[in-house]
């Protein structure tokens, strides 16, 4: 059974490797029929799919951070109101706390949303 990596890294050589002009095989090149020229283009279509799913993937990884950091602004917003001080330093100690906290907690899950885009992407570009 072939290595993952060692399918990513000989699809992108594939890719890579064109012939000279002439016929030749570029420099340090294997001579072996494997060595034809091959032609990758995406659509416009294939390109838009790709960038929608990049975009999606950053709103869900960031979506937890985001949403933690706005959720505390407004508690301490309103705990300000509440209490008249007005103190505009306040703010940014609860919430990098609660960021850093929420960080670690969904690291794993950011983690394992972006792993799962790589290998979208890869697919992709082995697809052809």
């Amino acid at each position: 059974m072939m290595d993952y990596g060692l399918k990513v890294h000989l699809a992108m050589r594939s890719i890579v490797q064109r012939r000279a002009p002439d016929g030749a095989s570029p420099p340090g090149a294997p001579h072996h029929e494997e060595n034809r020229e091959v032609s990758a283009k995406m659509t416009g279509a294939e390109t838009l799919d790709v960038a929608r799913d990049a975009i999606w993937t950053i709103v869900v990884v960031s979506s937890p951070l985001m949403v933690v950091g706005l959720v505390v602004g407004v508690v301490v917003s309103l705990f300000q109101a509440l209490t008249q001080i007005q103190e505009q330093t306040l703010i940014f100690v609860p919430k990098i706390l609660a960021i850093f906290v929420t960080l670690l907690l969904a690291l794993p899950f950011m983690a394992d949303e972006l792993h799962a885009h790589m290998m979208r992407i890869s697919s992709r570009i082995i697809g052809g």
